[in-house]
């Protein structure tokens, strides 16, 4: 039991820096305000989700933590801090049902309702910076489309990317 803990922790560290590093360094990043994409963000903390909700809603709450020390703006921080909610739903939907990803169109599945669920949570972030600081079509343009369905997007493509990954390690009995 306590080796299975320690595994954890270990687990969620290491992922904690992968999770800050990435956005920090990586050369694919598109900024279209108030939407920002970096390829690979967010596969910490999807390979977080896989492993237990602890880890999930350490590595969220990590890197989180990570942005803020690091100096980005408010809204950055604040839309990585929204990450803890897909985080934690997606896990604790994977402890109940751990077979979803042992099927490509279940994990599918999956994956589209947590990014639709990352999705709600960023847009609720973002809202209130923007509203009322443009017109109701570019407010719509900015906010609904490119952070809401750009958001649901950006979630999918890092999470084949996370399950490629996670499938790998879990077959080579990494983790």
């Amino acid at each position: 039991m306590r080796s299975s803990s320690v595994k954890k922790l270990v687990i969620a560290a290491l992922l904690c820096a992968v999770g800050i590093i990435i956005p920090m360094y990586s050369p694919i990043k598109i900024v279209l305000e108030p939407a920002s994409f970096t390829l690979g963000s967010h596969i910490a903390i999807i390979i977080a989700m896989f492993v237990s909700p602890f880890v999930a809603g350490a590595v969220a709450v990590g890197t989180a933590l990570g942005f803020f020390l690091a100096g980005f703006h408010i809204v950055i921080v604040i839309r990585a801090a929204s990450h803890i909610v897909f985080a934690l739903a997606g896990a604790f939907i994977l402890q109940k049902r751990p077979a979803i990803l042992g099927s490509i169109p279940r994990a599918g599945i999956f994956a589209l309702i947590v990014a639709v669920i990352h999705a709600v949570c960023e847009v609720l972030v973002v809202m209130p910076f923007y509203y009322g600081t443009m017109s109701a079509e570019e407010f719509t343009r900015a906010v609904i489309l490119l952070v809401g369905v750009g958001t649901v997007v950006h979630s999918l493509v890092d999470f084949i990317l996370a399950y490629v990954i996670w499938r790998a390690l879990r077959s080579s009995k990494a983790l």
